[in-house]
């Protein structure tokens, strides 16, 4: 484990990148971890969330709509990506965020921005296949009810939005990138919705 003094700023730098904290947040995490890169972005993200969280009732009603048109005209997407201020919609790193998310739903289809979004008959039917699969398997029991939720988990992780691996870095999920954005700004940051168009699709 390393000390407080070799703590480089190239690894608070580094911190920095992955989780978007400030500099003397990450150092501060670093310094609490011993210098493990991985422990101090996992506590970061445990307080980046609490924070996020205790901003999550206050109005944002201010952001940007973005746009992406795949390069064959075949598929587009419209994102409403929202903040609390149009001062921090004007930045960079929200606008690069609603392109990213742009790419991302034209990239992986998904159905719902959040899991509470998705049709209950729809969740209800995909349980009806898991459970059936489960019996046909044989399984035990006692495992039957957590192979199900597993499976549940993983349709959520590839269907909807905030749960699905982002498509340039499968190291985080858009909910995190998201997450992320609203520990930079200070701000309730947040996807409303989205549409995908794909030419013939209904």
């Amino acid at each position: 484990m390393s000390s407080v003094k070799e703590i480089s700023a190239k690894l608070v730098a580094e911190l920095r990148n992955r989780t978007g904290a400030g500099m003397m947040d990450c150092k501060k995490a670093l310094e609490e971890t011993g210098g493990d890169l991985e422990k101090a972005v996992e506590l970061l993200r445990t307080k980046n969330i609490a924070k996020a969280d205790k901003r999550a009732g206050r109005q944002a009603a201010e952001g940007v709509i973005d746009t992406y048109v795949h390069f064959n005209g075949k598929i587009g997407v419209l994102v409403e990506l929202n903040c609390e201020t149009d001062f921090v919609a004007r930045t960079d790193d929200f606008r690069q965020l609603a392109k990213d998310i742009c790419l991302h739903v034209a990239s992986t289809a998904p159905l719902a921005v959040r899991i509470e979004d998705l049709p209950p008959t729809l969740v209800d039917t995909e349980r009806r296949i898991y459970e059936a699969q489960v019996s046909e398997e044989k399984k035990p029991d006692a495992v039957r009810v957590k192979i199900v939720e597993g499976r549940l988990r993983k349709f959520y992780e590839e269907r909807v939005l905030l749960e699905q691996k982002f498509v340039k870095d499968d190291s985080v999920t858009v909910g995190d990138l998201v997450k992320q954005l609203a520990a930079r700004t200070g701000e309730n940051v947040f996807v409303r919705r989205f549409a995908r168009f794909e030419l013939g699709g209904s």
